[in-house]
């Protein structure tokens, strides 16, 4: 009786949609367009190069509608904060603007 009922309400739980969606940063970055490739958006976490809500994330880290991501690229840093999270790896140019709201832009000066 008992495992007839948690089947049942699994089965419920499991047929609702996703409320709080979530996916990897790497994943993200990439198909938001602010990183150009997944192996890039990757070396950039590692490099200690993109902080989510202000702390250095790993490429792994789940991200989350609300969220704010600093991207340090070369000479400059995007500061987006997420505004929709993608249900698959599959996002359109056109879509892919309506993923993130862009916060700041600062251009840095060359240090040569």
């Amino acid at each position: 009786m008992q495992s007839e009922i948690s089947g049942t309400l699994l089965s419920a739980l499991c047929s609702l949609p996703l409320l709080f969606a979530a996916m990897r940063l790497d994943q993200f970055l990439k198909l938001s367009r602010l990183c150009p490739r997944r192996t890039l958006a990757q070396q950039l976490c590692d490099a200690g190069l993109v902080l989510l809500n202000g702390r250095s994330a790993k490429p792994g880290h789940a991200v989350k509608v609300g969220d704010e991501i600093a991207v340090r690229q070369r000479r400059r840093e995007t500061s987006v904060r997420i505004l929709n999270v993608p249900d698959n790896a599959n996002v359109s140019r056109r879509d892919a603007g309506g993923l993130v709201e862009f916060l700041s832009e600062k251009q840095f000066e060359s240090l040569l």
